[in-house]
């Protein structure tokens, strides 16, 4: 250690109070937290990139100091989930710091990066209050049936009108007008349990069938349209 001639010639006055750090809730517990293997926890938040044409929403599942299980999604961005293949696999095994100062190959997927270092160190995780934290696959859980991400995607002109793409109960295939035209309701279908099925050997034409649905006044429309061809 190397000083300066001031601090050489400086008398040594001694320190009264010396608070350590203030601890954090985790895990069900009050950590005071002096090393990065002292963090636990599981939280998720979202990053985006300089341009803003993308966001990643990034789940972490951190036991004492190490990334355990990494959940990366992405919107609006094609090269964006290139990137998040890659995290995918860069991600588990790593300490939050080692994570922290790795490329990410993503800008949006490093802003969550930081994002959720923050929330974590300062004790904010989803898991700050459930004793032992959540198991390794409670990130995957949030997928729900056939693992597919809760995508919205809307579209409105003033010229058409608005058109629903995908909601959370999935890929719209009609929309339910009433006679003045305006929306009532909507056919979906749930890709996830849909594709599950057809790999277990149902015909692609049943398991359409069997996972198409609707919500809202549908069966007493006026008329009905495809929102990507009307």
């Amino acid at each position: 250690m190397q000083y300066t001639t001031e601090i050489e010639h400086m008398c040594v006055v001694k320190k009264g109070c010396n608070h350590g750090p203030a601890p954090i809730p985790q895990e069900g517990s009050w950590t005071a937290s002096k090393r990065i293997e002292d963090i636990s926890g599981l939280t998720h938040g979202v990053g985006w990139c300089a341009p803003q044409q993308g966001a990643c929403k990034l789940t972490l599942n951190v036991k004492q100091g190490i990334i355990e299980e990494a959940l990366i999604e992405t919107i609006g961005c094609s090269g964006m989930t290139h990137s998040a293949a890659m995290a995918s696999e860069i991600l588990p095994g790593k300490t939050l710091l080692e994570a922290l100062n790795t490329d990410l190959v993503c800008d949006a997927i490093n802003t969550a990066m930081r994002e959720l270092f923050l929330q974590i160190v300062y004790g904010r995780t989803q898991s700050a209050y459930s004793e032992g934290g959540l198991p390794i696959g409670a990130g995957l859980e949030d997928l729900g049936k056939g693992l597919r991400s809760q995508v919205g995607t809307l579209y409105g002109t003033v010229a058409k009108g608005p058109r629903y793409l995908e909601l959370a109960e999935g890929y719209i295939t009609r929309l339910a007008l009433d006679a003045g035209g305006e929306i009532t309701g909507y056919e979906y279908v749930k890709m996830g349990p849909m594709m599950d099925d057809i790999k277990k050997g149902l015909s692609a034409n049943d398991a359409l069938v069997k996972h198409t649905g609707n919500y809202g006044r549908f069966v007493d429309a006026a008329s009905y349209i495809d929102p990507r061809h009307a």
